[in-house]
């Protein structure tokens, strides 16, 4: 009777590296290594471009992506270049602290970083990628019909994964292990447990550079051992789409996806 009361275990995690950029190949590289030997060889790395790429750098992520790293985009600097609005600075102190790049820009400043973030990767020689993940997950003021307009095929928030071919949302929870302060971890440990406790087949592990000296990385090893296979996004959302929840027209769960943008008097 207790057995037929367990959830079944998971079947796929999408893991994420965010934040990779010259000053953290390092600590990705680390992350690599300690990832392969949990047996996690399917990943995909959040690439910030408009940084001091060296030649060897480079170098670095044309390895990663002919190894089958997948390579997506994560903004333009990763830093907000000012907090014009309360909503904005709200957001920095209580999540995002100054990473929100979206946030305080309109919708066509904030279309330039995502356009400006996909050609950078032609330009230097790598795949374009079909993955986008603002930094802090915030999207700001861009619509979906404005992503529908950009060159990316998925667009990643805090509640999901927005597919512009299929105008199709998929709700998919996500856990980190971002908690340099006792406050903080205990409330995303908090956070990682309601999360893993969602229904759904898959979700989504985001590991930052410095996570494997934060108090949380006992956490992330542990649920990694939760999950039968690992996938990249792009693998993820083909082979799952249909079988996720997702929600057409949606705002996808409740919670820290709202903190994205500000609601409007217009929405309903």
């Amino acid at each position: 009777m207790c057995m037929a009361m367990q959830k079944p275990p998971r079947q796929a995690a999408l893991v994420s590296i965010h934040d990779v950029m010259p000053e953290t190949l390092t600590q990705t590289a680390a992350i690599v290594r300690f990832l392969e030997r949990l047996g996690v060889h399917r990943l995909t790395m959040l690439v910030v471009p408009a940084k001091q790429w060296s030649s060897a750098d480079l170098a670095k992520l044309h390895q990663w992506q002919a190894c089958g790293i997948e390579l997506a985009g994560h903004g333009w600097q990763h830093r907000a270049a000012r907090m014009a609005t309360a909503w904005h600075r709200l957001h920095g102190l209580l999540v995002s602290r100054n990473e929100a790049e979206h946030l305080s820009l309109d919708q066509d400043a904030a279309a330039c970083i995502v356009s400006s973030c996909y050609r950078w990767f032609a330009e230097n020689g790598l795949a374009s990628p079909t993955f986008y993940v603002p930094p802090a997950w915030a999207m700001g003021r861009l619509s979906r019909s404005c992503l529908a307009m950009l060159p990316f095929a998925f667009y990643e928030t805090h509640a999901g994964v927005w597919d512009t071919r299929t105008r199709r949302f998929v709700s998919m929870p996500v856990v980190g292990y971002m908690a340099d302060t006792a406050v903080r971890t205990a409330a995303l440990r908090a956070w990682n447990a309601v999360n893993l406790a969602l229904p759904g087949a898959a979700v989504r592990i985001a590991v930052h550079p410095q996570d494997l000296n934060l108090p949380l990385k006992t956490d992330l090893e542990r649920h990694l051992a939760r999950f039968r296979r690992f996938e990249t996004c792009s693998e993820l959302m083909a082979a799952h789409l249909a079988a996720l929840p997702s929600r057409v027209g949606g705002h996808g769960l409740a919670g820290p996806e709202m903190m994205s943008t500000p609601p409007s008097k217009s929405e309903t």
